[in-house]
């Protein structure tokens, strides 16, 4: 059986780069998409999914 292990340091980074998305699509809004691999890269190994 494999060990299931902490997944709360991804859900942390997947916050932070949300927020920076957020902000991104305010202030910058054609640079945006730049936080999108980090947005969904860490959620889904937030999910376990990776």
């Amino acid at each position: 059986m494999e060990a299931k292990q902490s997944t709360g340091k991804y859900w942390m980074l997947f916050f932070f780069w949300l927020a920076a998305m957020i902000v991104l699509l305010f202030v910058y809004r054609e640079f945006f998409w730049l936080a999108l691999p980090g947005v969904v890269t860490y959620f889904a190994k937030g999910m376990d999914l990776m």
